[in-house]
C-alpha cells in the first residue's frame, strides 16, 4: 500500500496537555474524557507523537479502525464489465485500472454472472482526510470511532470523485475506459436502509400527492443537490397555486362576458358584411357573422382582466424568486452549508486523491470563445429557420385545406392549420431537444471549462437558449408577426410568389396564440410525462424478465463463491435504469421551460398556471418514483444553491414583463378598443349613456377594398362577376387603410402611438414594481443573519479562550 502525506496533529512529550486541547478544538471535542479516549485509541504512543509539518509527514494508512462484520458487506460502488478474453486489450486495461485502485487501498470484490461485477470499498483514511481538510459539519463528531462514520452521501461523492480521477499507466481514466467498453457501468448501490424504505413508502407514492415532502430524508439519501431541487419544486408549486387561482378567476370572468361583449355582438349580427377571401384559390367571399363563435371565444380571453392578470404575474414572478431566496437561505443554514465553497471541496478531493496534484488554472481563449459564439449563432439561425418552416407549413396547409373536397376542411381551413401546426411544433420540440443537447455538449467540450460546475453552467446557458427558441419560436411568430406582415388585398405578401401569408381574424390573433399554447402545454404535460414514466418502467420490467444464464465458477482462472449475499443486491441495482450527471439537470430544464410558458405569454393563456400547478403535483411524485424505484442511485452532490438556474429564472422574469407587454400592446385588441372608446366612439360625440361606447367598433376597424383591384392571377373571376351582378363592389378586411390608395389612415397612427405608449408604460411600471418588491423582501431572513452573526461571535470567543488558556499553560 502506497504511503501518503497527511495533516496529523502530534502532541509533544513536553507539553502534552496543550496540544491535546488544540487537537480537541480542531475536532470539536470538549470533554477531557473524550480527549483521553481519542489518544488512547490512536495507533501512535502519546509520548512519541511530535508536532510535524503536515506536508512532509509520511502517513501510512494503518486502518486502525477495522470494519465490523456488518460493514464488510457494504460497498461504495459497483463496476460492471463484460467478460473479456484472457490477454485481450480490454482485459489488460481493466486489470490496470483495478490495480491502481488496489494501490490506493481500495478493497475489491469480484462476482461473476452474465457480467463481471466489481464491488469497491474505499479505505477510511480518505474520509478522515476529507473531514480534516474541510472542517465541515461531517467532522463535528464526538469520538474517534464516530470520526469514520461520514454520511453515506459524502462517502459516495468522495469515492465517485476518486474513481473518475484515477489514472492508469496508459493515462486513461474511468470515463475513457467506459467509452472503450472496458467497463459498462459504474454506480453506487441502493441499499435496504431505513431512509430509503421510508422514502419509498411515504414519498414515492401517488397517494401522497398532496402530502409534504420529507426534505431532510431526501437529503440524507440523495444529497443536498437533489434535496434542494425538490425544495425548489415544492416551493414553486406552492406559490403557483396562488397564480393558478387568480388565473382561473380571470378565465371564469371572461366566460361571464361570453355573450355580453358588444364587439362579439356586432360580429354575430354582421350578416351583410362581406369579407375578402382568405386565400387565392377556391376561397370564397364570406360573411363576418359566420365567425360568431370564434369572436366570442376571442373576447372571452381578450378583456380588461387579461391586462390585470399580466401585471399580477409580473409581480408574482418577482415575489416568487425573492421568497425562494429567503427559503433557500433558511434551508442551507439549517444544513450548515450557507458559506460552503464548492471550489474548496473539489481541491480537497483532488489532494486526497493525489497529493502532488496541481490545480487547473483559470484560462481564457478569445479564439476558442469566438468559435463557440459563431457556432451558437449558427445554431440560432438553424432554429429560426425551423420556425420559418413551421410558418410555411401553416400557410401551405391553409391553402391545401381550402381546396379540400371535405366541406369541414374548407370552412375550417385556418383553424385546422393552426391545430395541426401546433402538433407539428410539439413534434419538432421533441426531436430538437435531443439535437440541442448534443450540440450544447459539443460546444461545452470545445470551450473546455475548468471545473464540473463551470461545465454545467455553460451547458445550462446554451441548452436553455436553444430550447427556448425551439419552444417559443412559433409562439413568437403568432404573437407578434401573424397578420401584420401579410400585406393587404391587391398587394399580398407571398412565399415563393405563390402562397399568401396568413391573416388574423377580425376580432384579433390572440385566440390563435391561446390554441397554440394550450395544445403545446397539454401535450407536454400528458404525453411527455406518460413517456417519461412508462419508458423507464417498461425498460426496468424487461430487464428483470430477461433470463440469466447459468453462472460459471471459474472466470479467468479465479475462484468465485457459489452463493454470495451481495450478488442479488448488485444484480437488482444493475437491472435498474441508468442515470448520468445530467439526470437532475433534465428535471430542472423541464421545470424552467414550464416556468417560461407560465409567465411569458400568460396574458394569452390565463389557464397556464393552473395546468402547471396540477402537472407539478404529479411531477414531484413521478420524479420520486423514478429516483427510488426505477433508476440506479444518483451520485449525491453537495450544493447550497440551485446554481445558474436562479439567473435564468430572473432573466425569464424580465422576459415575462416584455412578452406580456408586447402581447397586450400588439397581439391583443385591448389598445385599439380603448383608442376607439375614448376617441371615436359615440360616447365621445354625444352624451348618450344608453349607447354602449363600443358600438360601431367592428365597422371602424375594418377597411374597404374594391374587388375590381384584385391581382390578375387571383382565381376569383367568376365570383367577382356574380358579386358585381348583385351590386356588390367592395369587401372588407382587418386593417386601418383608406379605400383610395390603400395607405394607412390617421386611425392607424393613433392606434400605433397608443400601442407604443402602453408598451413603454406597462414595462416601466412592471419593472419598477419588480424592483420595489425585490427591495421590500430581503433575500436573507433576519433570523439567518442573526444565526450567522452568533456563530461567528461564538467561534471568535472560543478561539480567544483557547489562546488565553494556552498562554497561561
Amino acid at each position: 500500500m502506497g504511503s501518503v502525506s497527511f495533516d496529523v496533529l502530534q502532541v509533544s512529550q513536553y507539553h502534552p496537555d496543550v496540544h491535546r486541547e488544540w487537537y480537541a478544538l480542531c475536532l470539536d471535542i470538549e470533554s477531557p474524557k473524550e480527549i483521553t479516549e481519542l489518544f488512547a485509541a490512536s495507533s501512535l504512543p502519546q509520548e512519541e507523537i511530535l508536532l510535524t509539518p503536515w506536508r512532509s509527514f509520511p502517513f501510512e494508512d494503518s486502518d486502525t479502525f477495522a470494519f465490523t462484520g456488518q460493514d464488510e458487506e457494504k460497498w461504495d460502488f459497483v463496476l460492471v464489465s463484460d467478460i473479456h478474453e484472457m490477454g485481450s486489450e480490454k482485459e489488460i486495461k481493466r486489470k490496470k485500472f483495478l490495480d491502481e485502485l488496489s494501490k490506493k487501498g481500495f478493497t475489491i470484490k469480484k462476482i461473476e454472472d452474465r457480467k463481471l461485477f466489481y464491488g469497491v470499498r474505499a479505505p477510511k483514511h480518505f474520509f478522515r482526510k476529507y473531514q480534516w481538510l474541510l472542517r465541515n459539519p461531517d467532522s463535528r463528531l464526538q469520538d474517534l470511532n464516530a470520526q469514520q462514520d461520514v454520511p453515506v452521501t459524502t462517502r459516495i461523492r468522495i469515492v465517485n470523485f476518486i474513481l473518475h480521477n484515477t489514472v492508469t499507466p496508459d493515462l486513461e481514466k474511468l470515463r475513457d475506459l467506459m467509452k472503450k467498453n472496458v467497463f459498462e457501468a459504474a454506480f453506487p448501490l441502493h441499499e435496504k436502509e431505513e431512509v430509503r424504505e421510508f422514502l419509498k413508502e411515504k414519498w414515492a407514492r401517488w397517494r401522497d400527492i398532496f402530502c409534504q415532502q420529507p426534505i431532510e430524508k431526501i437529503r440524507c439519501y440523495f444529497g443536498e443537490k437533489v434535496a434542494l431541487y425538490f425544495t425548489w419544486l415544492g416551493w414553486y408549486t406552492y406559490l403557483l397555486g396562488f397564480a393558478a387561482g387568480v388565473g382561473l378567476v380571470v378565465f371564469v370572468a371572461g366566460i361571464t362576458v361570453f355573450n355580453s361583449s358588444q364587439v362579439s355582438k356586432e360580429i354575430c349580427e354582421a350578416n351583410d358584411t362581406l369579407m375578402c377571401p382568405l386565400c387565392d384559390q377556391k376561397c370564397p367571399f364570406w360573411l363576418l357573422a359566420d365567425t360568431c363563435m370564434y369572436a366570442r371565444v376571442t373576447h372571452m380571453i381578450d378583456n380588461e382582466g387579461t391586462v390585470v392578470f399580466a401585471m399580477f404575474m409580473a409581480i408574482w414572478a418577482t415575489v416568487f424568486l425573492e421568497l425562494w431566496k429567503r427559503q433557500r437561505a433558511q434551508v442551507v443554514t439549517n444544513w450548515d452549508l450557507y458559506g460552503w465553497d464548492e471550489d474548496e471541496e473539489e481541491l480537497a478531493m483532488e489532494l486526497i486523491n493525489n497529493l502532488q496534484h496541481e490545480p487547473r488554472r483559470y484560462r481564457h481563449s478569445y479564439l476558442r470563445s469566438t468559435i463557440v459564439l459563431l457556432l451558437v449563432l449558427l445554431m440560432i439561425v438553424v432554429l429560426i429557420g425551423i420556425a420559418h418552416a413551421l410558418v410555411i407549413y401553416r400557410v401551405v396547409a391553409t391553402a391545401l385545406f381550402t381546396q379540400s373536397d371535405s366541406e369541414f376542411f374548407r370552412e375550417q381551413a385556418n383553424l385546422v392549420a393552426v391545430i395541426t401546426g401546433a402538433v407539428l411544433h410539439y413534434i419538432t420540440i421533441v426531436v430538437m431537444t435531443k439535437i440541442n443537447r448534443r450540440v450544447a455538449l459539443f460546444l461545452c467540450d470545445l470551450e473546455k471549462p475548468r471545473t464540473f460546475s463551470q461545465h454545467e453552467n455553460t451547458f445550462t446557458i446554451k441548452i436553455f437558449i436553444f430550447q427556448f427558441l425551439t419552444n417559443f419560436s412559433s409562439l413568437i411568430y403568432i404573437a407578434f408577426f401573424l397578420g401584420r406582415i401579410n400585406g393587404h388585398p391587391g398587394n399580398y405578401v407571398r412565399i415563393a410568389g405563390k402562397w399568401r401569408l396568413e391573416e388574423c381574424h377580425p376580432s384579433g390573433c390572440i385566440t390563435d396564440l391561446f390554441i397554440q399554447m394550450a395544445i403545446i402545454m397539454m401535450l407536454k404535460q400528458t404525453i411527455s410525462n406518460v413517456v417519461e414514466y412508462l419508458v423507464p418502467w417498461l425498460a426496468h420490467k424487461i430487464r428483470k424478465r430477461q433470463k440469466r444464464p447459468k453462472k460459471k465458477h471459474l472466470v479467468l482462472g479465479e475462484e468465485e463463491e457459489v452463493e454470495d449475499p451481495c450478488k442479488k443486491q448488485w444484480l437488482i441495482n444493475y437491472q435498474l435504469n441508468e442515470v448520468n450527471i445530467f439526470s437532475l439537470f433534465d428535471e430542472f430544464l423541464e421545470m424552467v421551460i414550464q416556468y417560461s410558458f407560465t409567465t411569458i405569454f400568460v396574458a394569452a393563456f390565463p389557464l397556464a398556471p393552473l395546468l402547471a400547478f396540477f402537472n407539478n403535483l404529479f411531477e414531484i411524485r413521478l420524479d420520486a418514483i423514478k429516483m427510488t424505484r426505477l433508476r440506479r442511485r444518483m451520485v449525491p452532490r453537495k450544493t447550497n444553491d440551485i446554481g445558474i438556474w436562479l439567473q435564468v429564472l430572473e432573466a425569464i422574469g424580465i422576459l415575462a414583463v416584455i412578452g406580456n407587454g408586447l402581447v397586450i400592446a400588439i397581439t391583443s385588441d385591448f389598445i385599439p378598443v380603448q383608442v376607439y372608446k375614448y376617441t371615436y366612439s359615440p360616447c365621445m360625440k354625444e352624451n348618450n349613456t344608453a349607447v354602449d361606447c363600443l358600438t360601431g367598433y367592428i365597422n371602424h376597424s375594418l377597411s374597404v377594398f374594391h374587388i375590381k383591384h384584385f391581382e390578375p392571377d387571383t382565381n376569383l373571376a367568376v365570383e367577382i362577376l356574380d358579386l358585381v351582378k348583385n351590386g356588390t363592389t367592395v369587401c372588407r378586411y382587418r386593417d386601418y387603410r383608406n379605400d383610395e390608395d390603400y395607405s394607412y389612415t390617421v386611425q392607424f397612427w393613433h392606434v400605433f402611438a397608443a400601442r407604443l405608449a402602453f408598451l413603454i408604460l406597462f414595462e416601466h411600471v412592471a419593472l419598477c414594481v419588480k424592483l420595489i418588491a425585490a427591495w421590500y423582501v430581503p433575500d436573507v431572513p433576519l433570523s439567518v443573519k442573526n444565526h450567522l452573526l452568533d456563530e461567528k461571535h461564538n467561534n471568535l470567543r472560543k478561539e480567544l479562550s483557547m489562546m488565553e488558556y494556552s498562554t497561561e499553560v
